[in-house]
Order: structure tokens, then sequence, then C-alpha cells
């Protein structure tokens, strides 16, 4: 075996790609700065109960784990930055009012979340701290259209869904933990005979409605139906007034925006509204959130939490990949006008590489149409044909 081979679902990323990356990653940190959210660089390794605290078993399955040998204690390389920062705000700022945080940076899964996925997607994301009303989670699925509109995706699908909705069934049901894990791989599958089978023993207005919501998925009018067709229970008729409301303020965003009842994206750790939005192209989600009351409690502040994240990584890879710019060959001369020349050059954003002597290399290595040559007692950009 070559020892150069990288591990499955592990790829480098070429200049061209690259150069995509870093540009759109500052592009969008840069909305983010002027939308009030902070950057914060989180570390890649922590002690693995930080990690995964409140984020249930989910991120468990994904996380590496190592063995600290200074301490002796067990760490895992991070499967998301969501709970880091979550981390950050209740122990570390530890501030009263609204905090807005965003970052960017790798993460690594043990596996991958599905076929052709990469086990180091680029997350980027943000998060909203302190404010629990429906005003912070249309606030970031604005911003996530935008970054995703800045990022290159003109036409997007956006699917609202809303976890208190099987929970509110469950409990009303008084189902066991078992049964409840059994329930959930089931929704997420849509999976209509394994609920049939499963809700056998519930009492009829649960076992109805959780044979239902699978069967939720469309336009407004979903909301009409689970108004008409499931249980009045407090927590439901919330859910459905909440959906609504953020769905009129977000459609104008996007090109389409259905409203899906079985969606449980985080089920383990989100508590309210959770969304997903698509586009053509891309055979999974192009970018994910929802809101997450309780993680914070494991740090000692339980503080009320909405936000999103995207793999930057599979975003770019699935966009037409523009060729690098050309540059500007310049000879290696000690003269004190042409590096004048070259440095005004690059502060205005051209790339001038400097031809090393005695090192031959053709036009199309070094990507240039263009060369610095002597004129009129100075230095000039002279066209190549």
């Amino acid at each position: 075996m070559h020892n150069w081979l990288l591990p499955e679902y592990i790829e480098d990323m070429l200049p061209a790609q690259a150069l995509r990356f870093e540009r759109t990653r500052r592009q969008l940190l840069d909305w983010f700065h002027a939308c009030g959210y902070q950057l914060v660089v989180p570390p890649l390794l922590e002690y693995l109960p930080s990690l995964l605290s409140g984020t249930g078993r989910d991120m468990d399955l994904k996380t590496f784990k190592v063995v600290d040998q200074l301490s002796g204690r067990l760490m895992g390389l991070r499967a998301d930055i969501t709970p880091q920062a979550a981390r950050i705000d209740a122990h570390l700022l530890n501030r009263q009012g609204v905090v807005r945080l965003c970052y960017a940076g790798s993460v690594l899964h043990a596996l991958p979340d599905g076929q052709m996925q990469t086990r180091e997607p680029l997350q980027i994301g943000a998060e909203l701290f302190g404010h629990g009303g429906i005003e912070s989670d249309v606030e970031i699925q604005r911003l996530m259209i935008e970054a995703l509109r800045l990022a290159g995706i003109e036409s997007m699908q956006l699917d609202l869904g809303h976890v208190a909705i099987f929970q509110s069934l469950l409990e009303h049901a008084g189902v066991s933990s078992e049964l409840e894990a059994d329930l959930f791989r089931a929704m997420q599958g849509k999976d209509i005979p394994a609920l049939a089978e499963l809700t056998a023993s519930l009492d009829a207005v649960p076992r109805d409605a959780l044979r239902l919501l699978p069967t939720l998925y469309g336009g407004a009018e979903v909301l009409d139906e689970a108004q008409r067709r499931l249980p009045d229970y407090p927590e439901i008729r919330k859910a459905l007034d909440d959906l609504r409301i953020i769905g009129a303020q977000v459609q104008g965003g996007v090109h389409s925006l259905c409203f899906d009842l079985a969606e449980l994206r985080g089920y383990h750790y989100h508590s309210g509204v959770v969304f997903a939005a698509y586009a053509a192209g891309w055979a999974h989600a192009v970018a994910v959130g929802g809101r997450y009351d309780e993680v914070g409690k494991t740090f000692g502040r339980s503080r009320p939490a909405t936000g999103f994240s995207m793999d930057l990584r599979a975003l770019i890879a699935a966009l037409p990949t523009p060729p690098l710019p050309k540059a500007i060959l310049a000879p290696y001369v000690q003269d004190a006008a042409l590096q004048d020349k070259i440095g005004t050059l690059r502060a205005q954003g051209e790339v001038v590489v400097v031809e090393l002597p005695g090192h031959e290399t053709s036009r199309e290595e070094l990507n240039y149409d263009r060369v610095l040559a002597p004129l009129d007692g100075g230095w000039a950009v002279v066209e190549v044909s």
C-alpha cells in the first residue's frame, strides 16, 4: 500500500477549488460580521465530555476519540462546532443579553454522513444565543438564505419542521425510551409500514397522529391539514402557529417553501424549529439548522439558542470552479523601480510571479498572460500573445 494514499472519504483541495473556497469563506464571514455576528475559533481537540455535552448519541458515533498523553483523559476531534460555540457563550463570554457568534473550520467524522460524502467537512455557520422568540429563528434563516446566495446558489428550497410536534405525541402516548428510538428511526425514514407496527399498542389519538406525520409534507396547506387532523395539544398548536409566522416571513427569500412535520434532524438536541435548505445539483441539504435551547445547560447556563451551519467543501464542489486568475510575470532583476511596480500591482489585486533565475517554467505552469518589461526608463505591463 502506498504511504501517500489518503484515507477513505478524505481528499485534498487543489488550487482553483481552494481559491474559490477561501474567497467564499471570507465573503460569508464578512457577511456575518456585517450582521453583528462575532467570529470565534474553537480548538479542533477537546475533552470528550465537553464535545458531546447536549448533543446526544449522534455526535458520539461521529467523533474520533484519542487518549491525551499528558492527562490520560479521553479526548475527541470535534465533529460539530455548534456545541463549542454554546460552550463559549455559556462559560467564557457569560453575557446576559443576546450573543451572536460565527465560525469556520474543519470538523472530522469517524463515519461519513452518506455515500460519497467527506469525513472532513469544512463547517461554516452562525449561532444566536439568549433569545427564545421566533424573531431569532427568522433572523438566522434569513442569514442562511443570503449566505447561500453569496456562495453562488440563486434558487433554493427551504424545508421547515418542528420537533415539538413529535415530542408532544410521544409524551402524551407515554412511550418508553426504547420505543422512542425505534419511532424516531422510522419517522426519519418515513417508513409508514414500520410506524404502523410500532404504534399498534398505543392509544388511538397519538397512534393515528404518529402515523399521519410522514404524510404532512408540502406547502402552507399542510399546516391547515395538521391543525384539523392532529390532536389539539397546546405544544402542537404553538408549533404550528410558529411555523406559520416563520414561513410567512422567510418565503420571499427562497424559490420554494415546504413544511415537513416528520423532519427530526438533530432530534436528540434540537428543541423547536428545524430547517434545511436544498438546491438543484446537490443530493443532500446544502445548509441545516434549528433551535437547541437546552445545550448550554451542561456548561452551567441554560440559554435559548438557534443557528445554522453548512459544509463549504461540499457546497463548493458542486459549483462550477472558475479558472485561476492569470498572473503577470516579472523578471528577476535587482531594480528599485521594478520592486515598486511589483508592490503596486500586488496591492491592486494582481498576481505577480517573479521568474527565478536558472529555473525554466512553461507559461502554462506559471499561468501568466502578461509580463513586466522595461519601457521609457521604467517598467510596464505588456500583453503576451
